[in-house]
């Protein structure tokens, strides 16, 4: 039997694990007792075998728990236990109640979609929850109801390391998923985040966003902008193409750029997904904007070719160069980034690794 690829499994969201968990935890109700396993319903509709634990029952409430498993993906919340507790609402026929307990964040914010105060519980997977119940308690819901309270016991300590307190979302994490499943490197719950983070801008009537590839250039713009809402403050990672789409379908209509040379390469040579595994930087690009800038050709010729982007800044410090080269690359950027999206208006910023300004094109 072949071995699988590494880097190739597929893993499933924390709104399938969710469902799940839910499922298990009502049947568990429903019959007096939790199943180890439980074949739940997707998003996408495929159905799925989930694994169940920690499984309890006294007939008025039950509980179960379902992890996580992000497959390759390098998510954050892979092995998030995700538990729901489910109890009986007498004599309130078709009732579903869904609420968020301890790990599960909650919504401060308008521009989600979703109830403030209430859980960060994303629309597809309640939706799927609601789906998941009611296949397998419709009988029951003729007469009564179900309260129910997701809960991710590690939770808040996740959140962190998402995007979550930008989006309003405080305490915890989201629960998440279009789909049900997560593929590989597809990073989806960024991409989401991304996404979620231009339309929290524009639904505070914002016209400017500032997006920026990493930690270091969002603190080199934040500088740069003191007066501007930390909501127009956008963290794309290497979703420059999702944000773009994002900003034009909401009606951002300015859009500001913090980047480094290598994203800024990327960006200028018409890449929409930034990341290194993607596509190499064109050094044939920096190459002839160092000859526009007056390098000589053997510099030219080592630019390009050369693997990384940084040895093109490097060369042109040394030959004095730089401010040139700089704003020359913001300024190819722009012209591509405007070539793609006429709607919109484009002003690139280029820093350093320090995060010191290099360029400005408005």
């Amino acid at each position: 039997m072949n071995k699988k690829e590494r880097g190739t499994r597929k893993g499933f969201t924390t709104g399938a694990n969710a469902a799940a968990a839910v499922r298990a935890a009502v049947m568990g109700l429903l019959q007096g007792e939790v199943p180890t396993t439980v074949e739940s319903l997707l998003p996408n509709g495929q159905r799925v075998v989930f694994g169940i634990h920690d499984g309890s029952s006294d007939g008025q409430m039950s509980h179960a728990m379902c992890i996580k498993d992000a497959g390759d993906d390098p998510d954050c919340t892979d092995g998030a236990h995700l538990t729901a507790d489910v109890r009986r609402l007498p004599q309130q026929a078709g009732v579903i109640q869904i609420e968020g307990g301890a790990g599960i964040g909650t919504v401060t914010m308008q521009g989600l979609g979703l109830e403030v105060g209430g859980p960060a519980i994303n629309p597809v997977p309640r939706s799927n929850i609601i789906a998941n119940v009611r296949e397998v308690a419709g009988a029951f819901l003729q007469t009564h109801g179900l309260a129910i309270t997701l809960s991710v016991p590690q939770g808040e300590a996740m959140a962190k390391k998402t995007l979550n307190d930008r989006l309003g979302i405080i305490g915890g994490i989201s629960i998440l998923g279009t789909t049900g499943i997560v593929h590989p490197y597809s990073t989806a719950a960024f991409r989401a985040s991304v996404v979620q983070g231009i339309e929290v801008a524009a639904n505070q009537g914002q016209e400017t966003v500032v997006l920026t590839t990493g930690g270091r250039t969002e603190k080199f713009v934040q500088k740069t902008f003191p007066d501007l809402p930390i909501a127009c403050f956008v963290q794309m990672g290497d979703f420059l193409g999702p944000a773009l789409e994002a900003s034009e379908k909401n009606g951002i209509a300015h859009i500001i750029i913090g980047g480094m040379v290598g994203k800024l390469t990327k960006m200028a040579q018409g890449e929409i997904i930034t990341h290194a595994r993607r596509k190499a930087v064109d050094t044939d690009l920096l190459a002839d904007i160092a000859r526009q800038c007056g390098a000589p050709d053997h510099v030219c010729q080592a630019i390009s070719e050369a693997a990384m982007a940084r040895f093109a800044a490097e060369e042109m410090e040394k030959l004095g160069l730089a401010d040139a080269f700089y704003h020359t690359l913001a300024q190819r950027t722009q012209t591509t980034l405007q070539a793609r999206h006429p709607t919109l208006s484009f002003r690139i910023l280029v820093c350093d690794f320090s995060g010191n300004a290099l360029a400005d094109c408005r």
